[in-house]
């Protein structure tokens, strides 16, 4: 199975290749489209500020390869905040993949939210054999609002969409290579059980 991790240097990728090693699986991290365009699965990661990132894959056409993906893509963190239509970090235009808006937490709780949260309300193949409330690490200061694509759903104040699917895109806030074997268990369904 030949995956690609998208290199757009907004992406602390190395936690995610050492989690696709510990399942058995090499993967190749590049900018390059036709290796992204003919990969089994791609994985779209991301840390940092929306607006920058989006301009990095704005550079590299990537913004526009990203959308036309037919093989399953998984979109963690920021990479899912960029699939969605509007993130209100820098006032930016997403890839419109999900009709979801990226909103910041108005709340008294600590922002960000670092650390282990639950995941419920799993409706998914991406979830398949992991229970209700099981934890996940997030470190997020943006979230997407409960949302017709939600197939996970976590609390921070109030609840909020924290995995979307819609076709062969995936989601997730979370970081599944951070989060033990429940979040290995994550990519390993996003491998094996995820084909739309």
């Amino acid at each position: 199975m030949k995956i690609a991790i998208i290199d757009y240097g907004a992406g602390n990728v190395k936690s995610i290749e050492f989690a696709l090693q510990r399942l058995g699986y090499e993967s190749v991290l590049t900018s390059d489209s036709e290796q992204i365009k003919t990969a089994d699965r791609v994985i779209f990661p991301g840390v940092g500020e929306a607006s920058s990132a989006m301009k990095m894959l704005e550079s590299t056409g990537l913004d526009k390869v990203i959308p036309e993906l037919k093989t399953p893509v998984l979109g963690i963190c920021l990479g899912m905040q960029l699939m969605c239509k509007y993130c209100v970090e820098g006032d930016t235009q997403g890839l419109s993949i999900f009709d979801a808006e990226v909103i910041k937490f108005d709340t008294q709780l600590k922002v960000p939210q670092v650390g282990w949260n639950t995941i419920f309300d799993l409706k998914s193949n991406l979830f398949k054999g992991i229970e209700n409330h099981s934890y996940m690490y997030l470190v997020h200061s943006y979230y997407v609002p409960e949302h017709q694509h939600s197939i996970a759903t976590s609390e921070y104040d109030l609840n909020y969409c924290v995995a979307l699917n819609r076709d062969n895109f995936y989601g997730v806030q979370f970081h599944p290579e951070k989060s033990g074997k429940v979040g290995e268990r994550v990519l390993k369904n996003f491998l094996v059980n995820c084909r739309q």
